[in-house]
């Protein structure tokens, strides 16, 4: 095999690898292409997501000013439980002086 033939023969052994190389190319490009309806679908998926994930923000800020509420309205009943019993306290406080007074006076007649 002399030069001549040797180039030559390299430069079918090139051209071949190159075709099958661009052959390879099509073929994958032609599977993993994305056909328009797809897109259609992914972009009213994309949509639906984005109105998803708006809906879920608005629910946990609903919830959050529903629980802040209902803390505040806990915090205010506690405060209005803790002043009734402190008045029990003090109304239990008076009567028992009274009684004690009441039998002082009739255990002095």
């Amino acid at each position: 095999m002399n030069k001549t033939e040797f180039v030559i023969a390299l430069a079918i052994i090139l051209f071949v690898a190159f075709c099958f190389g661009w052959f390879a190319y099509w073929l994958i490009h032609r599977f993993t292409r994305v056909s328009k309806s797809d897109m259609g679908e992914l972009e009213k998926m994309a949509q639906e997501l984005h109105e998803a994930e708006e809906t879920r923000d608005q629910a946990i800020t609903y919830l959050q000013q529903r629980e802040a509420e209902l803390t505040n309205q806990l915090s205010q009943t506690e405060a209005e439980l803790s002043a009734a019993m402190d008045g029990l306290r003090e109304a239990r406080h008076e009567a028992e002086e009274l009684r004690s007074y009441i039998e002082k006076h009739h255990a002095a007649q």
